[in-house]
């Protein structure tokens, strides 16, 4: 659950690339044209003549500013737009067109609430705004990414989607804006009722933030910089820059919510004498690490270096360096000793918390449109002027970040003698990125994808693909495709024929591989693999269990988790857990459905068809509980799991209900293994149960040797 968890959120970091990315053009144009239309900055810098009022280049840069402007006053639909097209799966420009219809629909369905209701007079004050033209409630890029993740689900779900032939005109993509409209009809009447009281929510948790003081703005930076490795960090910054999670403030007669939009609103208004520090405290940070504190780390870096390699690096380490101070992309820099040297990226991090926390301390009101580098700091920080800015205090903090992360990185880069770039005389000379991680996991899980489907004979023999808690259930169209030895060796325990199936045992962890499989696939050569004559240098061998040797030290006894008859597991009807592929145990053929907790400890997993449990006891003992034989085919049916995943219990604990009658008559068999499936070298199983057995009696124990 947590890893769908963070693919999901790492997907919707992604999604929020595709917006933000036309931000430092909007922001080019609004910070050159609101500058340069200032009255008070063209005086100061002599320039009425040349660009004031009635000039070309007034008119010019009128037009520039209000350009920007149009951006950051329509994100709401922008982030619909680009949300539905970053989560789409496929068919993406149908995703972008339902999501434009749902957005206008949902917030005419809003106003339409509120005319109905009295009108906007009968709402509080400032709760609603003019969208598109549409008189609705205040919800920011809330609204957008409620509309984009929302139709993105509804298109991964429908653009395939077969109508009756009546309706089949109707059907597929074509579908999507269709129910895309009737469902945010639906959402904007419930939003009219529901969003005020999350507004009072986000309002109450944006006070909270702003009365953290500098405490919170080192929070703030800090999470930001450990969430980056991750990709997660947009998930995290985007409320702050966004939503009143950030603040609220009244900017030429309107209210404003989000740090970032109250503070290109401000650049926009000439009468603002300074930019709001309650609202840039969440951008300004950022200068002085990245145009000061990281150059000083790359400097670090290259002098720590071997001599010999020096010139190499020097010329890597000088370009990541400029891109981080010019442009405040910082990738280049903070992976390379991310990789090699975590530790420093954790100090880095506290760093960077107190980056932020010190311009907020120096009251520094410059704001940014992506990253902050030499480029935002000039059109934020110093066009619009010190006065409203305060940006001189950046280069004074900055001097400081350099000079300590130029001592601090080359000191830890000595005393534990880290292996950055240039230190190892036999490594090459490069920079990561966080593609470069990626990619690495990607190409281990292909590897691994692209084993299996040759030792199924081809994605053209494969004719689908499914998985139980344990087991990779495959069809295939030549059975004598399949290369048992091939498949051993991307880690299976097993491999079980039965006519065309094909179960290849790989444990719990199977949900990831068939998902990486399904990928792979997606894009694999539509061909066979006959290998079965090749001679495969990984064939898998069985090889004999060691005993383990030396003193036992201690002895865990593992209550049966059902009433019934206990026998040894090579009596399963079934082979995979017969020859012990999943591990070692008993199997019992239970008297009632009853399955209780056969010892102090977790409950690691319990797979979606409810059938299997994992257990981990308190002493370290890995654990299956699969009910019945082939019961994954019942799709949860006869099953009712009273735990979820992470909860602890105690012996004798109820974990399941099974219907035993009804799995009785549906499933091959009711035996149930009760398993032991990663036991260590240290370790030696016994059964000690036999025959009838209660609940809570001794089936299993477990050796523990030193």
């Amino acid at each position: 659950m947590k890893d769908k968890i963070f693919a999901v959120l790492q997907r919707v970091g992604r999604s929020f690339m595709l917006p933000i990315a036309i931000l430092p053009v909007a922001g080019l144009l609004l910070g050159i044209g609101g500058s340069f239309t200032n009255e008070t900055m063209l005086e100061t810098y002599h320039l009425t003549k040349a660009l004031g009022p009635g000039t070309v280049g007034n008119a010019i840069l009128t037009v520039m500013s209000d350009a920007g402007n149009i951006v950051f006053a329509n994100l709401p639909i922008i982030f619909a737009i680009g949300v539905a097209i970053g989560m789409a799966k496929k068919e993406k420009e149908v995703a972008a067109l339902a999501a434009a219809i749902a957005f206008l629909i949902m917030h005419a369905s809003i106003g339409a609430m509120i005319t109905i209701h009295g009108g906007p007079e009968a709402l509080l004050e400032g709760a609603t705004t003019s969208v598109c033209g549409i008189t609705s409630l205040q919800m920011g890029v809330f609204g957008g990414m409620i509309v984009g993740l929302g139709v993105a689900s509804l298109h991964n779900k429908y653009y395939k989607i077969q109508l009756p032939q009546v309706l089949s005109f109707f059907g597929g993509t074509r579908f999507v804006p269709i129910v895309s409209g009737l469902v945010y009809t639906l959402v904007g009447i419930v939003m009219f009722f529901v969003w005020p009281f999350v507004q009072q929510g986000i309002y109450a948790v944006g006070a909270v933030v702003l009365d953290s003081g500098y405490f919170g703005t080192w929070v703030y930076g800090l999470m930001e910089r450990l969430l980056i490795p991750f990709g997660l960090h947009h998930v995290f910054y985007l409320p702050f820059w966004q939503t009143a999670v950030g603040g609220t403030l009244e900017v030429g007669g309107q209210v404003i919510e989000g740090a970032q939009n109250i503070f290109f609103a401000q650049l926009a208004d000439p009468t603002v004498d300074h930019f709001a520090v309650s609202a840039t405290r969440f951008m300004s940070g950022k200068f002085p690490l990245m145009i000061f504190g990281l150059p000083g780390a790359a400097l670090a870096m290259y002098r720590t270096a071997l001599p010999e390699k020096r010139k190499e690096v020097g010329g890597l380490l000088l370009s990541a360096a400029l891109t981080s101070m010019l442009t405040g992309i910082t990738e280049p820099i903070e992976f390379t000793f991310l990789f090699v040297a975590p530790a420093l990226y954790g100090i880095h991090c506290v760093f960077a918390g107190a980056a932020y926390m010190l311009m907020h301390m120096c009251g520094v009101g410059v704001g940014m449109t992506f990253s902050g580098g030499l480029i935002d700091l000039t059109l934020f920080g110093i066009l619009p002027g010190n006065a409203r800015t305060s940006w001189i205090w950046v280069p004074i903090v900055g001097v400081g970040y350099f000079v300590v992360y130029y001592f601090l990185f080359s000191f830890l880069i000595k005393k534990f003698d880290l292996k950055t770039p240039g230190r190892d005389a036999e490594e090459e000379v490069k920079l990561y990125r966080r593609s470069d991680y990626n990619a690495k996991k990607e190409s281990v899980s292909d590897e691994t994808s692209a084993k299996i489907t040759n030792g199924l004979g081809g994605k053209k023999n494969i004719s689908d693909v499914d998985c139980c808690a344990t087991r990779l259930r495959c069809t295939v169209f030549k059975p004598e495709l399949v290369n048992d030895a091939l498949l051993k060796s991307t880690g299976a325990s097993g491999v079980v024929h039965k006519g065309n199936g094909v179960q290849i045992i790989y444990g719990p962890h199977v949900t990831v591989i068939k998902s990486n499989l399904e990928d792979y696939l997606e894009t694999a050569p539509n061909e066979e693999y006959n290998g079965a004559n090749e001679a495969v240098a990984e064939e898998a061998k069985a090889e004999e269990t060691a005993e383990p040797t030396g003193k036992l030290v201690k002895t865990v006894v593992l209550g049966s988790p059902l009433t019934g008859t206990a026998a040894d597991l090579s009596e399963t009807p079934d082979e995979v857990f017969a020859q012990k592929m999943m591990g070692d145990g008993a199997v019992i053929t239970p008297a009632d459905g009853k399955v209780y907790a056969p010892a102090d400890g977790t409950v690691v997993f319990v797979f979606d068809t409810n059938h299997a449990i994992g257990f981990k006891t308190d002493d370290d003992v890995a654990m299956l509980l699969h009910f019945g034989i082939d019961t994954v085919k019942l799709k949860g049916e006869g099953f009712n799991v009273l735990v979820k995943a992470g909860q602890q219990v105690k012996k004798g604990d109820v974990l399941m209900e099974a219907d035993l009658d009804f799995i009785s008559k549906n499933a091959p068999s009711i035996a149930t293994p009760v398993l032991c499936t990663e036991l260590k070298s240290n370790q030696k199983l016994r059964r000690i149960g036999d025959g009838s057995i209660k609940a809570g009696e001794d089936l299993l124990a477990v050796d523990f040797y030193e």
